[in-house]
């Protein structure tokens, strides 16, 4: 059975979603289709990659991963396929795929070539899900693009280094269902800049001085339950995508808020770390 996930920005009010669904099932009928987002924040590119170079490994190889977010064609915004660690992906060449390889190399790029045989204004519905459908009948990459060897890469998403080498400039990257800050800044980043030294992560006007390994390790269990210090209990980690994050514990956006509301930052806002 053919696997295809869909990574969108397309939201749940309209039906975008349903048809291009019912368009995979029409060409495959034996097919697994998984939703792993269509929340994205619309056009952002950084948040879709955050989220699909995390989950795509937890599928079986061969699965096919469409993405849908900035996927019209220009020229400036050409239709690639991609064969990455036995996964295929069709999106656009808008920086996506290059934060999903992460420097690492694709098996085969290829420019998708069949939009003179297929009129579109959806290229979701019209154009991947044709790409998707060849695929999973074992079709080659060959037949429906032109091998390329260069893609767009962001480079502005990045956390850079000052001058003195103790200093991380990071910023914002992502923000999860709890408010939750997601950071550039990798924790193998963070221990090579770092070297074992004392550090102060600034965040707005929130100092962070220590990292937990876990979101209750923050809190003291030692101590009787009304005198923690639970609610509002601000911390930092590296999470599971080993990322830094800053969070609030147990925090709510629909509620007490979360670290994004409760600090006062947002999708790209900065983030630095300074080394002592």
């Amino acid at each position: 059975m053919a696997i295809v996930t869909l990574t969108t920005d397309f939201g749940h009010k309209d039906y975008s979603v349903s048809v291009i669904k019912a368009a995979l099932l029409q060409q495959i009928p034996d097919l697994s289709i998984i939703d792993i987002s269509h929340q994205i924040s619309p056009y952002n590119p950084s948040e879709t990659a955050y989220i699909l170079k995390n989950a795509f490994r937890a599928f079986p190889k061969g699965s096919i991963h469409i993405i849908g977010v900035e996927s019209e064609w220009t020229p400036e915004n050409i239709h690639l396929a991609i064969e990455f660690e036995d996964h295929f992906f069709i999106g656009a060449d808008n920086g996506i795929l290059s934060m999903i390889l992460d420097d690492l190399k694709a098996t085969k790029i290829v420019e998708i070539n069949i939009h003179k045989a297929i009129v579109s204004s959806f290229p979701v519905l019209d154009i991947f899900i044709n790409v998707a459908s060849h695929i999973a009948r074992k079709g080659t990459l060959e037949i429906i693009g032109k091998p390329i060897t260069q893609i767009k890469e962001l480079t502005n998403i990045n956390p850079v280094i000052n001058a003195e080498g103790n200093q991380i400039l990071g910023s914002v990257i992502y923000i999860d269902n709890y408010g939750n800050l997601i950071t550039n800044i990798k924790k193998t980043f963070f221990n090579e800049i770092g070297k074992a030294r004392n550090f102060t992560i600034f965040a707005r006007t929130v100092k962070f001085k220590k990292i937990y390994k876990g979101y209750s390790e923050a809190i003291d269990f030692s101590l009787p339950k009304n005198k923690r210090n639970e609610d509002g209990k601000k911390l930092a980690l590296f999470n599971s995508a080993n990322h830094l994050e800053l969070a609030v514990y147990k925090s709510n956006p629909q509620t007490v808020g979360g670290a994004s509301s409760l600090f006062g930052l947002d999708y790209r806002d900065p983030v630095t770390v300074k080394f002592e």
